[in-house]
């Protein structure tokens, strides 16, 4: 991303199942002392439950907090909502958007890329989903809307980890990751976590991607020797159907593949083969983030997209002994795991 991203506003888009905590983390971005002015766009006033002394003003449908912060509602529009926030006086250093908790996350997530208005003026920093680790795995199993939330993040906030014992909480995740191989995963109890730990992020700037995990991408690399999800288990998937409620055979598995080449690759084959694969299955395609070695180029491709939105760049230069390698992970909806390997590795120059 060029330098001008600094002077836009970050925006976090906050999702999570029913439950999972997100009241009770807006509550503390809405009335902690934290020296930051938010903005916060809620579903419904109600659900926060404002406490009306700590209300200064109330100007229409934005509710001013006595530390700075301020919260509206999204009835309907939420680009008509933005565009009134962006308009008040002084600017606000975050802009954090609540999706219900049975909303997909990514119509939301495509706004600040489809509108240029609000592209203009606000950059989406990340999409942070939080978990109820007690009652997550059921949630997983009956709930297409708790999957896709969990595939969607950029940073997993696995909360409400007082409830669970250690080996619960280590199978928790090992589930999210099969989701979600690229979300960093952190544990808070009562969603109590330092606010500049999960908003100003950037974990939507390319340059981040540089994040992703070799250890999940190339699982030879696994930090504990497990081999980790790098193909969507399907053991996993039959003791779910064991576990889950009858009749609920996942109609949607959605995972994560990692997909690696140590051989240069041919950019404009690379090109049209995720061109055309977006426009196929861009549906069943939630996300998609990589690092690309283009043959005879020397700096790092590097790209991710929503959806069909495609978003990629040249970035830095390879360092000197950095080892020189391809990587991509592609989140979705019954991917063909051996189809995307092929069409990828068909990409060697």
């Amino acid at each position: 991303m060029t330098a001008q991203t600094s002077d836009k506003i970050p925006v976090t888009v906050l999702t999570g199942y029913l439950g999972a905590g997100k009241t009770t983390l807006l509550n503390r971005i809405l009335t902690e002392d934290h020296g930051k002015k938010y903005a916060v766009i809620v579903n419904e006033f109600g659900e926060i439950g404002i406490d009306n002394d700590l209300v200064v003003g109330a100007d229409e449908e934005v509710f001013e907090m006595n530390n700075g912060c301020v919260c509206c509602t999204v009835r309907g529009d939420l680009i008509r909502v933005l565009s009134g926030l962006m308009k008040r006086k002084g600017g606000f250093d975050a802009i954090i958007v609540e999706t219900t908790g049975l909303a997909d996350p990514g119509p939301v997530a495509q706004t600040f890329f489809m509108d240029e208005d609000v592209a203009a003026r606000t950059r989406l920093d990340s999409v942070t989903t939080l978990v109820d680790a007690k009652h997550v795995m059921q949630r997983l199993d009956d709930s297409h809307e708790a999957r896709e939330q969990v595939a969607f993040a950029d940073q997993i906030l696995l909360n409400k980890t007082d409830l669970v014992d250690e080996a619960d909480l280590e199978a928790v995740e090992a589930r999210l990751r099969g989701l979600n191989p690229l979300a960093p995963i952190r544990r808070t109890e009562r969603a109590r976590i330092a606010l500049d730990q999960i908003l100003g992020q950037n974990r939507f700037d390319l340059d981040h991607i540089a994040d992703i995990r070799p250890e999940f991408v190339n699982p030879a690399h696994g930090e504990d020797g497990h081999v980790h999800d790098e193909h969507c288990d399907h053991d996993h998937h039959h003791h779910d159907h064991d576990h889950g409620p009858r009749g609920h055979a996942h109609q949607d598995d959605i995972c994560g593949i990692s997909l690696s080449l140590e051989r240069p690759i041919d950019g404009q084959a690379f090109t049209r083969w995720l061109d055309k694969l977006l426009a196929e299955q861009g549906p069943d395609i939630l996300r998609a983030k990589g690092i690309i070695d283009v043959a005879g180029e020397d700096r790092r491709l590097v790209f991710q997209a929503v959806h069909m939105i495609l978003e990629g760049d040249l970035q830095r230069e390879w360092g000197p002994n950095e080892r020189r390698w391809s990587r991509a992970v592609f989140i979705g909806r019954n991917l063909d795991e051996a189809a995307l390997k092929a069409g990828f590795e068909a990409c060697a120059a």
